[in-house]
């Protein structure tokens, strides 16, 4: 097996592409021990000193580390880890433990905006953020204020280029198509 590293906008964050799916639909993104209990991948690779973060992508998962410790300490036993969660056929998630959806209740004229703005995001806006080791997620629209409220995941979040990203390119897109944004939030 062959594991394929890129590195991310995040200096703390290194993107590993495994060569296979990570996780078929959706994306996971961990932010303590207690989260990756979830998942066997996920904890292994809380298990090493300096791990502070894990994402799982379609197929990639990028890792984020302490500001304290050195990839050229940490990549080797990442990589490990991974080749060792592939190689031994475990599941990535223990039972139950999937990625639960994030599918809200809006009716009318907002479900139509709440629609155009989740395609976009689908189709133009979470592919290249992906390419960086990241994802951006829908978490809600204000119709009264037309404020659209965004999760960054994975190596966008924390990353010193992600408010640019969101209010620079996220914002200005769905400003263009989606009339009825007038600014874009990230969701902490």
């Amino acid at each position: 097996m062959f594991i394929q590293t890129e590195t991310t906008p995040n200096p703390q964050v290194l993107k590993f592409l495994p060569g296979r799916t990570v996780m078929e639909t959706g994306s996971r993104d961990f932010r303590s021990a207690e989260e990756a209990g979830a998942s066997p991948l996920a904890a292994a690779i809380f298990d090493l000193d300096g791990v502070n973060r894990v994402f799982f992508g379609a197929d990639f998962l990028t890792v984020g580390k302490l500001v304290s410790a050195d990839w050229d300490h940490l990549k080797a036993p990442v990589l490990a880890a991974i080749m060792d969660h592939f190689t031994s056929g475990q599941l990535l998630f223990g039972a139950g433990a999937e990625a639960a959806g994030d599918e809200d209740a809006y009716e009318g004229e907002t479900a139509q905006v709440v629609a155009e703005i989740r395609e976009l995001l689908d189709t133009r806006i979470r592919p290249a953020v992906a390419r960086d080791g990241g994802d951006i997620l829908f978490d809600r629209f204000e119709p009264d204020t037309g404020t659209v409220w965004l999760h960054m995941r994975g190596a966008c979040a924390g990353c010193p280029s992600s408010s640019a990203t969101l209010k620079s390119g996220v914002e200005n897109m769905l400003k263009h198509y989606v009339p009825e944004v007038v600014r874009v939030e990230q969701t902490l």
